[in-house]
């Protein structure tokens, strides 16, 4: 692939002779792929004896396969589950690193499209508040409805800058990712189109940005919490110089070792200040693995960290008396009762697992776990509530096998000519949630999005 020629001359200055040529050799390999498996829907050894791939395990995250390029894993039945979120192997890394876990308070502060996202939400496991931001309305769009695929309950997507973010929610969170906006070179391989545009996004202008974001992290950052910083890119000054800047500025913060295994590289003391604690940071190249350009780095905030205390307070009169509807949706449907902390906003019904901050002022693109609307005295449930539950909480199901006719009519809308009894019905693939239809009869109205629907 053609390359340019102002990056060529920059990285062949910051590498010896034979590493160069180490470099420029894996721009004519091909280029990996990865999923990552959802464990919030299905465990790891169950995804493996299920899936109609080949897979190899991504060592540097416990639940990541390579997959085979000519394999189509975004077209499966078990993708539309939300099963599995496809990911570049390298991008694991960042969501592996936080290590985020129930009962934390964690953002992610530049989330779109989500992979990293619902990678830290499975570590959450339903538990504790978990806040997507994107500055993009258009990516925002993106983040929503993957957060919505992977059943993830607990999260909240906002739509703000960081530092209007920063002013609402002043040391709130245990951990903070930023996945940072940058020159975008270690995608080069998988993106051509990241080469071409690459003079647009120079690196002082990502810089810029780059700075004013870890600005509002550090507000939002309990005390003995830990912040994440990632890019795609391999340039020292985001990168070595992002973080060497930021302490020097930030005394009350430590590098932590990010742990060295599978080619896994040290960040580059030498090409910034020469920092030896630099050497904990870590780099990922696509000449010693299989992924593309990655840079990672954990801090942790000085202090004791305070401990959650689960906030909860009984949802006022007008809301209960909303929700009427859907206690006797949950009443005649559900095997399982839905608890939490309940939100109308219009006539749409959210929840989480406990009160969230208040974010008046905020642009919030969805206010956590989306059940459904309230309108003319009825609930009627969104695809959201159904990828969020198992099998067995729904009273009335019906099971597909992933290579059925039946299940691909389901996912491009078709109506299905099936008799039951009449009422909610939980479509399910291979026993896994794909979404809600409506028995009326000798059909089954079929109440999977327009939006989501397959075309082929």
């Amino acid at each position: 692939m053609k390359l340019p020629e102002e990056f060529l001359r920059k990285m062949e200055g910051l590498f010896d002779a034979g590493e160069f040529e180490e470099f420029l050799k894996s721009y004519d390999m091909p280029r990996f792929y990865g999923l990552r498996v959802n464990t919030l829907k299905i465990g790891v050894e169950e995804f493996k004896k299920l899936s109609p791939f080949e897979l190899e395990p991504i060592p540097w995250t416990k639940d990541g396969f390579y997959y085979n390029e000519g394999e189509n894993p975004g077209k499966h039945p078990y993708y539309h589950a939300g099963l599995y979120y496809i990911q570049e192997p390298s991008a694991m890394l960042p969501g592996a690193v936080i290590n985020a876990e129930e009962g934390d308070y964690v953002l992610d502060l530049c989330a779109a499209p989500g992979g990293k996202t619902v990678q830290m939400a499975a570590g959450m496991k339903g538990k504790g508040l978990l806040i997507a931001n994107d500055i993009s309305s258009d990516r925002v769009k993106a983040l929503v409805k993957n957060i919505e695929l992977c059943g993830i309950t607990n999260a909240i997507v906002t739509n703000e800058s960081p530092d209007r973010l920063a002013k609402k929610l002043c040391a709130f969170f245990d951990r903070i990712l930023v996945d940072a906006p940058c020159s975008g070179e270690g995608m080069f391989r998988k993106d051509e189109d990241a080469a071409k545009s690459w003079g647009k996004f120079k690196c002082d202008k990502c810089c810029a940005m780059q700075r004013e974001i870890l600005e509002s992290a550090d507000v939002m950052l309990k005390p003995g919490g830990y912040l994440v910083y990632s890019t795609c890119t391999f340039s020292p000054e985001e990168n070595e110089g992002m973080i060497s800047e930021f302490l020097s500025r930030h005394k009350n913060y430590d590098i932590l070792e990010i742990p060295k295994a599978y080619g896994i590289d040290n960040g580059r003391p030498e090409w910034w200040d020469n920092n030896k604690e630099l050497l904990k940071t870590a780099r990922i190249w696509p000449h010693k693995v299989r992924g593309e350009g990655h840079f990672v780095a954990l801090l942790k905030k000085k202090g004791d960290r305070t401990v959650n205390e689960k906030r909860r307070k009984n949802a006022d009169s007008n809301v209960i008396k909303l929700m009427e509807p859907f206690y006797k949706f949950a009443g005649e449907n559900l095997n399982i009762n839905i608890d939490g902390f309940f939100t109308v906003k219009g006539n749409n019904l959210y929840c989480l697992p406990e009160e969230p901050p208040d974010l008046s002022g905020i642009k919030v693109a969805k206010f956590g776990w989306y059940l459904g609307e309230i309108a003319k005295g009825r609930f009627e449930p969104s695809h959201s509530f159904a990828l969020s539950l198992k099998k067995e909480d729904i009273r009335k199901t019906l099971n597909f096998s992933a290579d059925s006719v039946e299940v691909l009519k389901y996912l491009k809308g078709e109506t299905l000519m099936i008799e039951g009894e009449p009422g909610y019905t939980g479509i399910l693939v291979d026993g896994y949630t794909l979404g809600w239809a409506k028995q009326t009869g000798d059909m089954l109205k079929n109440l999977y999005p327009k939006g989501w629907r397959k075309m082929q």
